[in-house]
């Protein structure tokens, strides 16, 4: 099932850049193996837990894997990584490259096991920088690509992050591309690569793609910035009785609000008439919008704007999202019955194929789940397994049968 049928992944990654980015191989057919220290990657334990260690930060970031634990501090461990190695397509890390190379599993080690392999690293900095021994993490990386500050411009002047963790996730869909278009060119020359996904520039680059404005030209117009996403009152509009979002943005939404509002002043005010006197003046113009979207209910302007064909959208909150009319007829969040921890609320993967349609068909598994399947299939025997277990480089979950090869 699904495009990458058949590629086998290794994920050395914990927490969730790296973890959002292997889930996503998963959900596209890869069997993608799950490699956890023998405490489990740390967000198990994040949130509400009906058992231990199934916590819904890691529900909700670690489907379509199997789980094996290997302790890769001690020589068995990083050698039964090895034994995996060598019949995988891709490998991805989110640790820095040096605690890799202090494994003894950097990229010159692995690729003369396995040439094919695309080694894929997503930490915090270039390697050519001097950065690039620092840690980093989705908040320290909002901070220095200008999130927080550009956040105090919009609102009250104090710096905030954005309330989700962003980097983490954009990397991680970053990471994706980069490492299927690493398989195109595999398949294309027979040899694998290393590729680094480095979560500075690319939030670097993905901020001020947008922002860079003035900036842009040597000597610089300006201190860069897109007024539009920084004007004040560009948010959610209040209502008489709540909250809508509405973008009114080309001549024709304008000329059709202008005509469902009954505001033919504004049609030939020079500040509202054309998309540059509105780009001009765009404070002056969200703020006539805020007050204009106060004077009725939240029901009544989403059906007079339906009507007139301008975008407009509910608020909705993290419950109320759940019920939203679209996201219930399309079952994006259908209730599963999961293995252990019984009914729990999953998502589906949003991209759709015509030709490898793509289900979900594990969900998170429990600590160790596959170790002993997976170890079975790299080659490992009953007696081998058996003292890996003994020596504490692995453990064997309740319940998983060892295999008899």
């Amino acid at each position: 099932m699904g495009p990458l049928a058949d590629i086998k992944v290794i994920d050395m990654t914990t927490v969730l850049m790296g973890p959002y980015a292997t889930q996503m191989l998963g959900d596209y057919g890869a069997d993608v193996i799950k490699v956890e220290s023998p405490d489990g990657d740390v967000t198990r334990q994040i949130g509400p837990t009906r058992h231990p260690g199934m916590g819904p930060v890691f529900l909700n970031t670690n489907r379509s894997k199997r789980s094996i634990c290997l302790d890769l501090k001690k020589p068995a461990g990083r050698d039964a990584v090895l034994r995996l190695v060598k019949s995988a397509d891709v490998l991805v890390y989110n640790v820095r490259p040096q605690a890799m190379a202090r494994l003894n599993l950097g990229y010159d080690v692995v690729a003369k096991i396995n040439p094919r392999l695309i080694y894929a690293g997503v930490f915090g900095f270039g390697q050519d920088g001097p950065y690039a021994a620092k840690p980093a993490y989705d908040d320290l990386i909002q901070g220095a690509t200008a999130l927080p500050a550009l956040m105090a411009q919009t609102a009250d002047g104090v710096p905030r992050y954005v309330p989700n963790a962003l980097v983490d996730r954009i990397v991680g869909l970053t990471a994706v591309g980069a490492i299927c278009a690493s398989l195109v060119d595999r398949n294309r020359t027979g040899r694998g690569q290393r590729v680094d996904i480095p979560m500075f520039e690319t939030m670097a680059g993905f901020v001020m793609g947008d922002h860079m404005g003035g900036l842009t030209y040597e000597p610089p117009l300006d201190k860069g910035g897109y007024a539009r996403h920084l004007s004040p009152d560009r948010r959610p509009y209040k209502t008489s009785d709540g909250y809508i979002c509405v973008i009114v943005y080309n001549d024709k939404q304008w000329q059709n609000f202008f005509e469902a509002t009954g505001r033919d002043d504004l049609r030939v005010h020079p500040k509202f008439a054309t998309f540059a006197g509105r780009a001009a003046n765009i404070d002056a113009v969200y703020a006539e919008l805020a007050r204009i979207l106060e004077t009725k209910t939240t029901a009544e302007w989403s059906a007079i704007l339906e009507r007139a064909d301008v975008p407009v959208m509910p608020m909705h909150d993290l419950e109320s999202l759940l019920g939203d009319p679209h996201i219930v007829a399309t079952d994006f969040f259908p209730v599963v019955g999961h293995p252990t921890e019984g009914r729990i609320r999953n998502m589906r993967p949003s991209a759709k194929f015509s030709e490898t349609p793509v289900e979900t068909k594990r969900l998170a598994p429990r600590l160790s789940e596959h170790s002993a399947e997976i170890l079975g299939e790299a080659g490992f025997s009953a007696d081998e397994i058996a003292a890996l277990v003994r020596e504490g480089v692995t453990k064997v979950a309740p319940n998983a049968a060892v295999p008899n090869t």
